[in-house]
């Protein structure tokens, strides 16, 4: 919204330039005020865009005081405006350009953000979460600390974006506090739980779940009372545990 309204500012200006040009030197020269009878719009649109490009072909020319000063203000008004047309809005094209080769977030993506679940990192669990929440159509986004793979999630469909998780400046762009959900996926279990306590302050009230890789990280995580921790391995060592009962059982029965 805020390019846009840009945008509009500076298409009203320089229409405001060109018909203020095109209007004056129609009508001055029709009084005989430039060196040539201006008899069509056409000859004095020509006019206009020539003086304000700072073109100054000479065929036609101001010859009398008030038809030089029309044209000093048309000349200052005309470079003022179309100059800083040009500055501002290349410069917000530069802008987002740089956005999108950092992948970060620009200020319309944060607008839109609102019960939305957050995925903190890409390991194993995440990976899957995230094909889940794709399949399911739910609005959901990916922050990575590696360039390389929010460029692949990118690619793949997924709103992904780098930013430094340790940072609580970086973590507060992505709307936490209007979050639904948090998941938190790393490596590292110091980092994680670094990461939890940032989340903590400015996500007080948003369901955290997060994926602990050793029973130590778990322990931690339980003493900072995360809502959902899952331990991946964990999980699967309960599972085999209960298959491989289950098999004892029927191997029991059947020697019965």
């Amino acid at each position: 919204m805020q390019v846009n309204r840009k945008i509009i500012f500076y298409v009203f200006a320089i229409a405001i330039v060109l018909a203020y040009g095109v209007v004056g030197t129609y009508v001055l020269g029709q009084s005989g005020n430039f060196n040539v009878h201006i008899s069509s719009w056409n000859d004095a649109l020509y006019f206009t865009i020539a003086t304000i490009s700072t073109v100054g072909y000479g065929d036609i020319v101001p010859i009398t005081g008030v038809a030089r000063d029309f044209v000093i203000v048309l000349i200052i008004s005309g470079l003022s405006i179309f100059l800083s047309a040009i500055t501002v809005l290349s410069g917000e094209f530069l802008s987002a350009r740089v956005e999108s080769i950092y992948l970060g977030i620009s200020p319309v993506e944060r607008k839109r953000m609102k019960n939305h679940i957050i995925l903190i990192g890409y390991d194993t669990t995440n990976q899957i979460v995230a094909q889940k929440l794709k399949e399911q159509k739910r609005n959901f986004i990916i922050i990575t600390g590696d360039k390389p793979t929010a460029d692949n999630l990118r690619n793949n469909g997924y709103s992904a974006f780098v930013g430094d998780y340790t940072l609580k400046t970086e973590l507060e762009k992505f709307n936490l506090d209007k979050a639904s959900d948090i998941v938190i996926d790393l490596r590292d279990s110091s980092k994680t739980v670094y990461v939890v306590l940032i989340i903590k302050k400015l996500a007080k009230n948003v369901k955290l779940s997060v994926v602990a890789q050793t029973k130590e990280a778990e322990a931690h995580l339980a003493d900072l009372e995360v809502d959902n921790i899952i331990n991946p391995v964990t999980i699967a060592a309960d599972m085999l545990t209960k298959v491989l009962d289950r098999n004892q059982d029927i191997v029991r029965s059947s020697r019965e």
